[in-house]
């Protein structure tokens, strides 16, 4: 079986990362990223040993979007083998590639985006999807689907972003303006802003922070945030009551409670933070 030469796969302490590496196309997504993509989200959700998922790439773009030439404009999917054009094909087609993107929204454990340049279209939708957005400094983003093609951003781009950072904001992105990563941590498109000498150490200790983390409390707690945004404040609370009845009794809860008890006490007067030899 031969490799795949438009992205690299790798994993390391429970993380599993995605890099497109297809720099002479400036990283225009292919059917092949987007089957890669596919395969690394059934991984996550299927492997134990696998606790995060990073989104990365190498090269002058992170995406320039997709490849009109490989995919077409909604990836051909309205297209049959004869060429005729359907509709209902065309709609099956984004169905598809939107279900990708739930699952990636839905998984029951942390992905991060990590953007290192200009970041167009597709890859800003995929980047919706993910839990956590990383950029470097001299990063960007865009939708520039109406201007350039006079359709909008149909895998996410008006539903996921307009979600993230209100239509104010959306509007903006959705009519083809792009924004520095500056602008994009004040809108609250991205999570965090980082020199680009030391980006990828950065993803890097923050993707082994999560995989840290107690893995089934973080799952629901990514559970939780997701349903409080989306329902009643009751209704959360109810989410949130039976989800700790059940944390509570885990043995994920209860080696952390023997741990803590086991802390030595600080001497009366310590600093916070200090602790007793």
């Amino acid at each position: 079986m031969t490799e795949p030469t438009d992205f690299r796969r790798s994993e390391d302490n429970g993380v599993l990362t995605i890099t497109f590496t297809r720099d002479d196309k400036l990283n225009a997504v292919s059917p092949a990223m987007i089957d890669g993509l596919r395969a690394a989200v059934d991984d996550l959700g299927d492997r134990d040993d696998l606790k995060v998922l990073v989104l990365a790439a190498e090269g002058r773009y992170f995406t320039a979007g997709i490849d009109l030439r490989d995919s077409g404009a909604g990836g051909r999917r309205g297209y049959a083998p004869d060429g005729s054009f359907s509709p209902r094909r065309l709609r099956r087609g984004y169905r598809s590639f939107h279900l990708l993107m739930d699952e990636l929204e839905a998984i029951e454990k942390p992905s991060v985006i990590a953007v290192h340049a200009r970041c167009l279209g597709v890859g800003l939708e995929i980047g919706a999807s993910c839990d956590f957005r990383l950029a470097a400094e001299g990063a960007s983003f865009a939708l520039p689907e109406l201007p350039n093609l006079a359709v909008i951003p149909g895998s996410g781009g008006i539903s996921r972003v307009t979600r993230l950072v209100g239509p104010h904001w959306g509007k903006w992105l959705a009519f083809g303006e792009e924004v520095s990563a500056e602008l994009a941590l004040t809108m609250g498109l991205v999570h965090a802003v980082y020199p680009a000498e030391s980006f990828r150490e950065r993803v890097t200790a923050f993707a082994r922070k999560l995989a840290a983390l107690p893995s089934e409390a973080a799952g629901v707690t990514k559970t939780a945030v997701d349903i409080a945004a989306s329902v009643d404040r009751g209704t959360a609370r109810d989410f949130d009551r039976y989800a700790n009845t059940i944390l509570l009794t885990s043995d994920e809860h209860r080696a952390k409670l023997e741990a803590f008890k086991s802390r030595k006490r600080p001497p009366a007067g310590a600093a916070p933070g200090d602790q007793a030899e």
